[in-house]
């Protein structure tokens, strides 16, 4: 059964590790820059944690050659995409969705360091109903036809 309340508790974290990143390093830098100063934050406050961690999707049980590679995958179930860009786009979010419903992940952050102030989006995947939720428990995308 999916749990709103403890999976929104997984993020705390690695919303303070994105938070001490942007804190330090300020805006308008290349994404790669935020990605690497990622890592060593992780590192310093022992948060488990994959970088570029590459998957293939599977089609009718057969595994495919495309590869998919996620910036981070935190505590095994926290898919981390980060961005520099001026404003996220429905493809930054549908590039999240399906990475979380791939790998059947419950919780994924879309963030942007290009801003003043980190922009983070926080997002839940019930893989039961197929659902993407917002964190206040709306559905925000259906995968029950796919």
């Amino acid at each position: 059964m999916f749990d709103l309340k403890e999976e929104k508790r997984k993020f705390f974290d690695i919303i303070g590790v994105i938070h001490e990143v942007h804190k330090y390093l300020g805006p308008g830098l290349n994404e790669s820059c935020y990605q690497e100063a990622m890592e060593l934050q992780l590192k310093n406050d022992a948060i488990p944690y994959q970088r570029e961690m590459t998957f293939h999707p599977t089609y009718r049980g057969i595994t495919l050659q495309a590869t998919f590679r996620i910036d981070f995958l935190c505590k095994n179930d926290i898919i981390v995409e980060c961005k520099s860009v001026p404003e996220f786009s429905p493809n930054h979010r549908a590039q999240l969705f399906n990475y979380m419903r791939l790998l059947e992940k419950p919780c994924g952050i879309l963030v942007n360091y290009l801003p003043g102030y980190a922009e983070i989006e926080r997002y839940l995947y019930d893989k039961e109903t197929k659902n993407i939720l917002g964190m206040d428990g709306r559905i925000i995308k259906n995968f029950i036809d796919i």
